[in-house]
């Protein structure tokens, strides 16, 4: 750091000398207070804030990963707002971990129906509210490997503004939402070296949420079996090669429109509105190499593809999703990173090609 710099450093907060100068190798705890500025094709321009407090549990032993607290509340220049609390906590040598969360949005969207080949213009809008508490834990059982229970309450509430395929499509089941308790198991297998901006090792995410209606929808039984396996490759001392597989099935007989999986996030099948594909199974995969050219910085290419479906796959269905973007490590010790990335999608007939924007903190996966 040169003399000028040094100067500039001193005259700002201890959080913001961190975020721009200080390399931290101290493991200490860090409170950053951060303004939410982010991006997706279903939000718009999203603004607000958020404060975020890392920390090892264990700074005894090296392997102990990173803990996290995590608020945030934001607005979006399409109508919605959203506020949430979680948390993720790792113990000495990572014998335990629990995370929890909780959040509320009121998060008006749009309705494309259901299917892998929905039309732009059957867009209808509606109105969501939707409330979610989750908690689990596993423990480490043996080398690498993780159970444990995860347990929950999800409520959600619809209504349209006008007459449109979400009041007339009868595939639509539960269109004014529902509460359900949930829960169930779940396995891991992780050899990462590190949980924020991994370098090598390979993670295997399975869980069972079983889905019991309660109040108005307490007819309701089923459940969503996941699995989600990851390889990181580390190709050089700046280069990095990831690969990230994910599949997703709502099982039992009814389907609650709600519960679908759909297709397009921040994380997964970046470039596609989420929501605007949804069916009763969804599959994808996807390749990322990342090039950290400096301790502050780095950039990403990646690619992949996805496809929903209600009960037979085919690889003709698969969409494609592409793109690159930029990190700025704003805590270079932990490996705590804001992502930049554009990303684009397919063109499907007579419509204008998909893509989006995100801003988002963390890898995305």
């Amino acid at each position: 750091m040169n003399t000028a710099t040094a100067q500039v450093s001193r005259m700002l907060p201890k959080f913001m000398r961190k975020i721009f100068f200080e390399s931290d190798s101290s493991r200490g705890s860090s409170l950053i207070p951060l303004p939410v500025f982010s991006s997706s094709p279903e939000t718009g321009l999203e603004f607000g804030g958020s404060v975020l407090y890392s920390f090892y549990a264990d700074t005894l032993h090296r392997e102990t990963r990173v803990s996290n607290i995590f608020a945030y509340g934001t607005v979006t220049t399409k109508g919605q707002n959203r506020f949430g609390l979680s948390t993720s906590h790792w113990f000495a040598q990572n014998k335990y971990h629990y995370s929890a969360s909780a959040s509320y949005i009121d998060f008006p969207a749009n309705f494309y129906g259901i299917g892998n080949a929905t039309r732009s213009a059957d867009a209808e809008r509606v109105l969501e509210k939707r409330f979610k508490f989750f908690v689990g834990g596993e423990k480490l059982f043996t080398k690498s490997i993780y159970a444990g229970l995860l347990a929950g309450v999800l409520s959600h509430k619809y209504s349209s503004e006008n007459t449109g395929i979400f009041e007339t499509d009868p595939r639509v089941q539960f269109r004014e939402g529902g509460t359900n308790l949930l829960f169930g198991p779940s396995f891991v297998f992780d050899t990462r070296d590190n949980n924020t901006y991994t370098n090598k090792g390979v993670e295997v995410v399975s869980s069972y949420q079983f889905y019991k209606g309660i109040f108005g929808s307490n007819g309701y039984n089923g459940g969503l079996f996941t699995i989600e396996a990851t390889q990181y490759n580390h190709l050089s001392k700046r280069l990095n090669l990831a690969f990230d597989l994910y599949d997703t099935n709502l099982i039992g007989g009814q389907s609650p429109f709600y519960l679908l999986p759909t297709l397009g996030s921040d994380e997964l099948m970046r470039g596609y509105y989420n929501g605007r594909f949804r069916d009763r199974n969804y599959v994808a995969g996807q390749a990322e190499l990342r090039y950290r050219f400096s301790p502050r910085f780095g950039l990403a290419f990646f690619g992949g593809a996805g496809s929903v479906f209600n009960t037979s796959f085919s690889f003709a269905d698969l969409k494609p999703s592409y793109g690159g973007g930029l990190r700025y490590f704003f805590d270079v010790e932990k490996g705590l990173d804001i992502s930049f990335d554009y990303a684009i999608g397919e063109q499907r007939p007579g419509e204008s090609r998909q893509g989006g924007f995100y801003i988002r903190l963390g890898e995305a996966f």
